[in-house]
């Protein structure tokens, strides 16, 4: 008796753990439909309130703006672009891109000392080439 009981427990237990599963996607279907219902009034009345001022277009109705925004969607993409990329996790993509830029990083980070070589010896540097360019072009002008 007791067995039977504790099966009894054990299946209703299941049971309400699958109906507040089904309750929970049911709400978010209802949510996604209601929000995107909203996002479609939202840009129809945002249309309505700028595109006549502005561009001298007409007003547009419920479904014209549902329309906009399906096309809108499938011109622009629907910005699933945050998940993974193509079976490489982001931390081993991460590693990859450091390692090809290695040599360009070291090189990066001798710039930072370019500002102290101008001040001592760049402007100096560069006058003196500038007067060698000239004279070589004084000399073949002769």
């Amino acid at each position: 008796m007791e067995h039977k009981q504790e099966f009894e427990r054990v299946v209703e237990k299941k049971v309400e753990h699958t109906v507040k599963k089904v309750v929970k996607v049911i709400a978010m279907i209802i949510l996604a439909i209601l929000a995107f219902l909203l996002a479609n009034y939202l840009l129809m009345r945002l249309w309505n309130w700028l595109m006549p001022e502005i561009f001298g277009l007409g007003t547009i109705t419920y479904w014209q703006a549902l329309g906009i925004f399906v096309l809108a969607k499938l011109l622009f993409g629907f910005g699933g672009g945050g998940g993974k990329s193509k079976g490489k996790s982001h931390h081993k993509k991460r590693i990859h891109q450091n390692k090809k830029c290695t040599p360009w990083r070291r090189d990066f980070d001798e710039w930072k000392h370019y500002d102290q070589f101008w001040k001592e010896e760049g402007e100096h540097a560069f006058k003196n080439f500038v007067d060698n360019i000239k004279n070589e072009n004084h000399d073949k002008e002769q």
